[in-house]
């Protein structure tokens, strides 16, 4: 069977009780457990712009778990500007809005074959429109209104078994809509944070059915099935629950055995995950106006429904930088002390990067720009040189609004301010297939790191690659790039498609689904079929991809 023959192209649906989320689910990694079966520059005083992407949907509402992308009216409100960054440049680069405006700085030099790292072949484009709307047309039936948009609800859904739908079964009546939804955003907050690469070594064999999942879908029922053991809940009357006190006790040998790493089955940055979850123990409590007394990450709900910017109808309507500010703000502490900071906040996911302006040298300080050998615009402030991406708050946002708009019928406004995910998935699909090609100093720099890591974790290397910790410039322009190219990427699979969409446009989550993610994935596995890495190795403590 050739790559693009997998049948049958729309995924059977999954028989949910009234207890699911809208329908079945989707097996996000097509077959396996892995995925498929293969043989084969703005000045300091410029204000700034959000640009809207108001696209029409394609088709009728699809039988999926809805998500922040699916057809949905068109909701208008005046949404919050951003802080301007001349005045507030921290708050500018932790909002939602500077990911898209700042990448588009790095895009903009890619386009015209002037990155730092990258030599870029704009003419192998078109072999990636054309290769993710192949895997679209196997999977899917047009008018394509049956893909589900990206979130961690899929990976739930691995082999076709909809384990959220059974898991709403088992709760009592008792138990409300409210409260539903408050457990299953504890259970996706934290599934989220663990879903970080887990290496090629590690594997989870599910207690309920004995079948062996790998990364993220082995990540998420891992993660089901820790919360369904109440190893997250500090609460004796609620094991369904994650809270302060459940994290805060949590010890690194307990998530070991939750996530059946030992010797030989090693999980990548497991020490990282624990600390990142007992910090999170930590911000929720602190933060009891978002996640109450009790420091549930369920209960921002309450924070959400009762915002003074939230416009009460039967649908409520949430502006989505609120809960962005909730994430944001109130997960700001879990992030490692080393992430770059200005004045004293950390930023988060944002991290300087040579590509983009860059502060001119004071005579008496040589050395203050970071990347005293690149191109320098003159003025720049020093914010300007940092590049925002917020992954992981971005795949948070995502996943967590699907439980809130399905049990609780709540609707939000600006979802267009989201981007495609910046990872090594959607990022390595433009390496693998000619776009990005890195440069011959840097492949052998990263290659270098790679045997150093070998020969420190005395790891046998299998398919060698270069390799990069996630701050290190090449990994930053990298992924700044990646955000650039994935709204390019679905410009133009929108224009191929055209004639099968029946009026409509896929929105950016669903060619995350079921075209840039998954065909990052799969052209991985064609280019390194024994590990499956993506094309660059990143050396992460697991807080980062």
């Amino acid at each position: 069977m050739g790559l693009f023959s997998r049948k049958p192209k729309t995924p059977k649906a999954v028989n949910v009780t009234s207890a699911g989320l809208g329908g079945g689910g989707h097996d996000s990694a097509s077959l396996n457990s892995e995925g498929s079966n293969i043989k084969s520059s703005s000045t300091a005083n410029s204000r700034i712009q959000i640009h809207s992407m108001n696209r029409s949907s394609a088709g009728s509402v699809p039988h999926t778990p809805l998500t922040p992308m699916t057809p949905h009216p068109t909701i208008r409100v005046n949404l919050p500007k951003p802080p301007d960054p001349s005045l507030d440049a921290a708050g500018y680069l932790r909002s939602l809005g500077s990911v898209r405006e700042r990448s588009k700085i790095v895009t903009d030099k890619a386009l015209r074959n002037s990155l730092n790292h990258f030599d870029v072949d704009m003419s192998k484009f078109p072999d990636v429109v054309t290769f993710v709307c192949r895997i679209i047309k196997r999977d899917f039936d047009p008018p394509f209104s049956s893909i589900p948009p990206h979130g961690r609800y899929q990976h739930f859904c691995v082999g076709g078994r909809d384990r959220v739908a059974n898991l709403l079964a088992t709760f009592p009546d008792t138990v409300d809509s409210t409260e539903k939804c408050r457990r299953l955003i504890d259970l996706f907050l934290v599934s989220v944070l663990l879903d970080a690469g887990a290496g090629t070594g590690w594997s989870f064999k599910s207690s309920e059915n004995g079948r062996v999942y790998r990364r993220s879908e082995g990540l998420a029922i891992a993660s089901l099935e820790m919360f369904k053991a109440g190893l997250f809940s500090g609460n004796p009357a609620n094991k369904f629950q994650v809270d302060k006190e459940g994290l805060r006790k949590l010890e690194v040998e307990q998530l070991a055995n939750g996530m059946q790493s030992k010797p030989g089955n090693e999980l990548a940055g497991l020490e990282g995950r624990a600390r990142l979850l007992i910090r999170l123990g930590d911000a929720l409590a602190k933060k009891t106006d978002f996640f109450g007394a009790d420091g549930r990450p369920g209960n921002m709900i309450d924070y959400l429904l009762t915002h003074p910017t939230t416009q009460a109808s039967s649908n409520p309507i949430v502006v989505l930088p609120v809960l962005w500010n909730v994430l944001m703000t109130g997960l700001a502490p879990i992030w490692p002390a080393s992430r770059t900071a200005i004045d004293g906040i950390s930023l988060g996911d944002a991290w300087p990067c040579s590509s983009m302006p860059q502060q001119a040298p004071h005579p008496a300080s040589p050395s203050l720009s970071p990347f005293p050998n690149s191109q320098s615009s003159l003025g720049a402030a020093p914010w300007e040189s940092i590049l925002p991406f917020h992954k992981l708050t971005q795949w948070l946002t995502y996943s967590l609004m699907q439980p809130m708009q399905n049990l609780l019928k709540i609707q939000f406004a600006g979802t267009e301010l989201l981007t495609g995910l910046p990872e090594y998935r959607n990022g390595g699909l433009f390496i693998d297939l000619g776009v990005l090609n890195l440069k011959q100093d840097d492949a052998e720099r990263g290659l270098q790191n790679y045997n150093d890591h070998c020969r420190r974790t005395g790891s046998k290397g299998v398919e060698v690659a270069p390799m990069f910790e996630p701050s290190d410039d090449v990994i930053v322009e990298w992924r700044g790039v990646t955000v650039g190219f994935l709204d390019k990427l679905l410009v133009e699979v929108n224009k191929t498609l055209r004639g099968e969409l029946g009026g409509g446009e896929l929105t950016l989550a669903q060619l995350l689904e079921a075209g840039s993610w998954k065909g990052g994935r799969e052209i991985a596995e064609v280019s390194r079929p024994n590990t499956k890495e993506p094309p660059i190795l990143i050396d992460s403590d697991g807080t980062v991809f």
